[in-house]
């Protein structure tokens, strides 16, 4: 007897025992077969009775054999389960099985999938749909009100009455076409201050924003910035309308992405609780690590130094000034750091404006370098003139220190502009370019500048 002839006997012996209602048996059956052939049963059984014998299995069997399932088979199912049937085997599958169904699935499926939950229910159908962790579909709620352009005004408003009570907002009703499609959205003030008796399709102009479900949940925070919305609808790839994201819940998602920056610019992984709520250990978990890795990098300053003792052991006075130099550099490559990854992270500027960008950063690290430079050598001056004094080479050593903080500053302030940049490009957050890295960077190389100026500032007098 051939396979395809014993899944054949199998559908009609299983088909026989849901007619007679012998449940019972009927399970018993489907358990004794192997996982590959109980979802070959279910294909021949057809739309009528496949999710009948699929909610007969055990939870762990059911979602194998839903992997196992063609995708046609799979969507049957989805659409003749319960939505709690569906969150179940959605959330047992398997993280890429998962993806890949749902990346197949038209927006139909997912609005109904969606629309049709408790509140509760909702929650966890947005993480089970598929949606990528931080996508703008967990943000999303189909609690919104959609009218069709061939309705009246007074239509749509009735309509509005009899399903939008539990609308997120109602400043906003959304057009969509046969198949969910969104074509336009309109004000609720147009609906109240136009004649009832006119058609939706004369107050639409086909201009409107939309987000899509995929995309990155900053995506959301710009596009709310720009256009200034309380609500913006969500779609899918095909343009079909499954949710709105709302202010409110843009507005966490700009504190958390915040939050997680300031975090990261001090050189601590986020934390996802509040800052009395986190364990000791946690803590400890979260930053000792980054600052291990700091204090490595700063291993790498004395190593520096080591490089030039023989400098060091000539003209002590430079060793004066290793502090001043060093912190400069990082202070302004720090500085420079925050502003480009604010700039970044806000949309004030990209990676197309990297030119602009290094040309403004450079001029004004030079003018703060010239300042900086000409308050080191006043310094160095002050202290000749009332202080035990620099010997008869102070000017040389003036403009050893001055040269050194022009020539750090402006390298500390292009590490720190471009270093996020480079991050971004890489497609890794800018902001883990934090400040104690950049400082880190540009101590190292501060080093290496400051004694390499002095190498030729002071050859032939104290070196």
């Amino acid at each position: 007897m051939t396979p395809t002839l014993d899944v054949e006997m199998l559908a009609e012996r299983s088909a026989a025992l849901i007619a007679e209602r012998r449940f019972g048996e009927l399970k018993r059956l489907l358990l004794g077969l192997d996982v590959p052939d109980l979802a070959e049963a279910i294909v021949e059984l057809g739309r009528e009775h496949e999710a009948v014998v699929f909610r007969l299995l055990p939870k762990e069997r059911a979602t194998s054999v839903f992997e196992h399932l063609p995708f046609e088979a799979q969507q049957n199912l989805l659409y003749s389960l319960a939505d709690a049937d569906v969150a179940q085997v959605l959330d047992d599958m398997s993280p890429d099985d998962r993806t890949e169904l749902l990346g197949e699935l038209p927006g139909k499926v997912t609005k109904r999938l969606v629309n049709l939950l408790s509140p509760e229910e909702r929650e966890v159908a947005t993480r089970l749909l598929g949606y990528p962790e931080e996508s703008i579909g967990r943000l999303m709620t189909p609690d919104y009100v959609q009218v069709k352009s061939h309705w009246t005004v007074r239509e749509a408003l009735d309509h509005v009455r009899q399903y939008g009570r539990d609308s997120e907002t109602l400043n906003v009703v959304y057009v969509t076409e046969k198949g969910g499609r969104l074509i336009d959205d309109l004000r609720m003030r147009e609906l109240l201050l136009t004649a009832p008796e006119r058609r939706i399709a004369e107050l639409m102009d086909f201009q409107f924003i939309a987000l899509e479900a995929h995309e990155d949940q900053e995506e959301a925070v710009a596009e709310f910035r720009k256009h200034d919305r309380t609500a913006l609808p969500v779609v899918d790839r095909d343009g079909i309308l499954v949710g709105i994201v709302t202010v409110d819940d843009v507005l966490d998602v700009a504190e958390a992405e915040a939050t997680e920056d300031i975090h990261l610019l001090g050189g601590s992984s986020a934390f996802d609780e509040p800052y009395l709520s986190i364990r000791i250990g946690t803590m400890v978990r979260k930053r000792a690590p980054w600052l291990v890795l700091l204090f490595f990098g700063q291993m790498l300053t004395a190593t520096a130094m080591s490089g030039f003792q023989d400098a060091l052991s000539q003209a002590l006075v430079l060793a004066l000034f290793v502090p001043l130099i060093i912190s400069s550099g990082g202070n302004s490559g720090s500085q420079a750091a925050t502003l480009i990854i604010r700039a970044l992270t806000t949309g004030e500027a990209s990676l197309r404006d990297w030119g602009r960008v290094v040309a403004r950063e450079a001029v004004a690290a030079g003018i703060i370098g010239l300042l900086l430079a000409a308050l080191g050598f006043a310094r160095v001056a002050l202290g000749q003139a009332f202080g035990t004094g620099f010997g008869e080479h102070w000017i040389l050593i003036g403009a050893t220190i001055g040269l050194s903080l022009l020539f750090v500053v402006l390298w500390g302030s292009l590490v720190g502009t471009i270093l996020p940049m480079i991050l971004q490009r890489l497609g890794a957050d800018p902001a883990a370019s934090s400040t104690p890295f950049v400082a880190t960077l540009v101590d190292v190389t501060g080093i290496v500048l400051y004694f390499s100026v002095a190498t030729l500032v002071l050859r032939g007098t104290l070196l």
